[in-house]
């Protein structure tokens, strides 16, 4: 359930979420599954691209959590 806080949070950050709300009747929880979905389906096309390291993948898979504003902890910290 954190992962869909998470990314329902920063979906509700955007701008165009005011539009969504206003025009159309808004269910959370098929939105935020959409987006689950649509994230899954770039985790997968990551773990496709034979061109990785495996160190790339995981950066790669990261970077998308990080960018839909899911914490990815601190593996992600090498610093």
């Amino acid at each position: 359930m954190d992962l869909y806080k998470e990314l329902l949070i920063n979906i509700l950050k955007e701008d165009e979420i005011e539009v969504r709300f206003k025009r159309f009747s808004f269910n959370i929880e098929k939105f935020t599954q959409n987006e689950c979905y649509i994230l899954l389906d770039k985790i997968r096309a990551v773990i496709q691209d034979d061109s990785l390291t495996d160190f790339d993948c995981v950066e790669k898979i990261v970077c998308l959590f990080e960018n839909s504003g899911i914490s990815a902890g601190n593996r992600h910290d090498f610093g």
